[in-house]
């Protein structure tokens, strides 16, 4: 083979391992939007499913809702910024929606963020903040001072406590926040994401909420949270007698699901942070055709991408 075909050739293969979607920077037509499914999990450890985190990228927007475990990663694996989202936005302070957070604040600043990291959430947003800084200013110290030459400043966090109603507007995007019943929270909220001609709803953790309807009614796109049903029963571990009991306050069942998104009637319903028991793919399908919803289901897997 000539020189000049074993180039060729190779550059063939290395576009051809490219991904065809590298929604970063610069690479997202302005009027796009699309939904990245940075970690479909819940609390229970899973390497197939990282902690709650969904990115919204509207043109070179990228805003991030919810930074489970492993966010930072999981940024990287999709080609967005790890030297910093656009903006964040908490659902509620549940732990495992905010593990990823000191792990947002510092890896995006050691990774080049220079500014202010714009975070949205309930109120204890800014409590939790402070003691994140506090917790690692041994850490940023270092840093700073030794011989990384961090930026000075580069790892603040500019905290916005929220309750509901436009809480973002830029550039063309806007975002409202909802608060929705989720257990003995104080504040849980879902949020939605409107631009000129497209909109996502992302549920947060909440159960069954009729609010949800008029909020999310005909949105392109719900992201919603999910369990199964048909495998809802008591747990053999202490306390385990009360687990039917917090899944019908705290989260929202598959049939439940079927009958909410026959109501708000989204093009795509993506089901995220989903609480399986055991349950397949096929049998969460089939609870939410039971609660009445027919059109397009996806049982959302991390790294996926939804237009």
């Amino acid at each position: 083979m000539k020189q000049q075909d074993r180039v060729l050739a190779l550059i063939f293969l290395v576009l051809w391992l490219l991904p065809c979607e590298l929604p970063a920077r610069g690479l997202i037509r302005a009027d796009s939007m699309i939904v990245v499914l940075l970690g479909t999990g819940m609390p229970r450890p899973n390497p197939e499913a990282s902690g709650p985190a969904t990115a919204v990228v509207v043109g070179d927007q990228v805003l991030l809702f919810d930074a489970g475990p492993g966010v930072e990663r999981q940024l990287s694996a999709a080609h967005l910024p790890i030297n910093g989202v656009t903006a964040l936005f908490i659902t509620h302070l549940h732990s495992d929606h905010t593990l990823g957070y000191p792990d947002l604040i510092f890896t995006s600043w050691v990774m080049g963020r220079k500014k202010p990291l714009e975070a949205y959430g309930p109120v204890g947003l800014q409590k939790m903040t402070n003691h994140l800084l506090a917790a690692y200013g041994e850490d940023i110290a270092v840093r700073i001072q030794g011989l990384e030459h961090q930026t000075p400043g580069g790892y603040r966090v500019n905290v916005h406590e929220i309750r509901s109603g436009v809480v973002y507007k830029k550039r063309g995007v806007k975002v409202t926040a909802l608060p929705v019943p989720h257990g003995n929270w104080g504040v849980s909220l879902a949020y939605r994401i409107d631009t000129a001609d497209k909109s996502v709803v992302i549920s947060g953790d909440t159960r069954y909420n009729e609010d949800l309807v008029r909020f999310a009614f005909g949105t392109d796109i719900l992201v919603h949270e999910v369990y199964s049903a048909a495998r809802l029963k008591p747990e053999p571990r202490p306390g385990g007698e009360d687990w039917p009991k917090y899944m019908h306050e705290f989260h929202t069942s598959d049939t439940e699901l079927g009958a909410l998104a026959a109501k708000i009637r989204p093009k795509v319903l993506v089901l995220t942070h989903i609480i399986r028991m055991g349950a397949s793919d096929e049998e969460l399908i089939t609870g939410v055709r039971k609660g009445g919803f027919e059109d397009r289901i996806v049982v959302g897997r991390d790294l996926e991408r939804i237009r």
